[in-house]
């Protein structure tokens, strides 16, 4: 099917939009939709979800919520009294005991690097601590080849009876921004799941998890066109699944020679990852989701799709460079004599 024909496929179905915002319902207590936001991660929050009344609603967005605020003081680079700021502090002289939670972001990220052959690498912050998009900046090529060296993710070492981590050299910063809103996502489909929640829609920036359908109806989940804010690129419906997007768009800025210089860094080169736009990954969880969508990313199109079909129960979408779509089998609708 030609992408043309896989876009007017998607197309068939209504676009949803919501607007999202803290909200405090007025009146009586009913079963209604309920929404909340917040900004938690550097990234905007977003929870809708149905409940049987108001004051279990408010319990429910304010425990949610405060998961993300958690999830970043455990392990955002940002904060240095984060966990994983100490980690990047102490564990090149020695084995780190750390908490269970980073413990399994560290060896999904490792299975996500094993899996894409380093694609995906949380050691690229020995080198991304070098640029800083607010300002325009990037580093210099002697800054990138003095780093490079420390960009290996077999050098961080996992201890799983021990729960301990260990950097094989000096110098090393794990950076789990690809990988950390979506454990944190996960975690909180778990909180409504405990609350009794049973249809929701929960996302931080590009990850997003579905928790059932939408009471009879499936969740409309739009994947951005990267060259244009307010369009979609298509639109699927889709229900109980993880869905991340990893995008050139996120944060970003045109250097002096008119290049798009973005956040998502190659491990092999430190720089900008060039020849696609967006990537799409749709799976069970957005642990899983999100490392993946950032190692199509960097794989490329051809690559990134002959890796996703390896995986059962894993969908993408790629948007390359051309602004041509790639999609996995499992999107493609069956043909019909």
């Amino acid at each position: 099917m030609s992408n043309e024909g896989f876009s007017e496929w998607l197309w068939r179905a209504p676009v949803l939009v919501t607007c999202l915002w803290l909200a405090g319902f007025a009146g009586t207590a009913s079963a209604d939709w309920y929404r909340f936001s917040d900004t938690a991660m550097t990234t905007p929050v977003e929870l809708e979800f149905w409940a049987e009344d108001k004051a279990l609603a408010n319990r429910v967005g304010e425990e949610v919520l405060a998961v993300f605020h958690q999830v970043d003081e455990q392990m955002s680079r940002y904060r240095e009294d984060s966990e994983v700021s100490r980690l990047n502090r102490n564990a090149a002289n020695g084995p780190v005991t750390v908490s269970d939670g980073l413990f399994q972001v560290l060896e999904k990220a490792r299975e996500v690097s094993i899996l894409s052959d380093g694609a995906f690498d949380i050691t690229f912050g020995s080198v991304g601590y070098l640029y800083d998009f607010r300002a325009g900046k990037k580093p210099t090529e002697e800054e990138l080849r003095s780093g490079l060296p420390r960009v290996n993710f077999r050098d961080v070492v996992l201890d799983q009876d021990a729960r301990t981590v260990e950097f094989r050299q000096a110098g090393i910063r794990v950076d789990l921004g690809g990988i950390a809103k979506g454990y944190a996502v996960d975690l909180g489909i778990e909180r409504l799941i405990n609350l009794g929640i049973r249809h929701a829609r929960l996302s931080a920036g590009g990850d997003m998890r579905l928790l059932g359908d939408k009471r009879g109806r499936p969740w409309y989940v739009g994947i951005r066109d990267p060259r244009s804010e307010g369009r979609n690129a298509v639109v699927l419906p889709l229900e109980d699944v993880a869905v991340s997007t990893s995008g050139d768009y996120e944060r970003f800025f045109v250097d002096e020679a008119g290049e798009r210089v973005h956040h998502i860094l190659s491990p092999e080169t430190g720089k900008s990852v060039q020849g696609v736009q967006s990537v799409t990954i749709i799976g069970e969880d957005a642990l899983t989701t999100d490392g993946l969508s950032t190692a199509v990313f960097v794989l490329g199109p051809a690559k990134g799709l002959e890796m996703i079909e390896r995986l059962p129960g894993i969908d993408v979408v790629v948007i390359d460079d051309q602004r041509m779509m790639h999609v996995s089998e499992g999107l493609v609708p069956p043909q019909t004599d």
